[in-house]
């Protein structure tokens, strides 16, 4: 998939995408509730099934 193709992702999946955006902005400190948030979603994105 080339940069300039977009992709439709879920509402859970965007949502898991901004809490690793904030993750990544909190860099180096870190918080950890926006790590154990963004983990707590991607569990729960696997579990279910499409």
């Amino acid at each position: 998939m080339s940069k300039l193709e977009k992709m439709e992702v879920t509402p859970e999946e965007r949502e898991l995408l901004e809490a690793v955006r904030s993750y990544n902005k909190s860099y180096p400190d870190g918080y950890p509730q926006l790590l154990w948030y963004a983990q707590e979603l991607f569990d729960n994105l696997i579990k279910q099934p499409d």
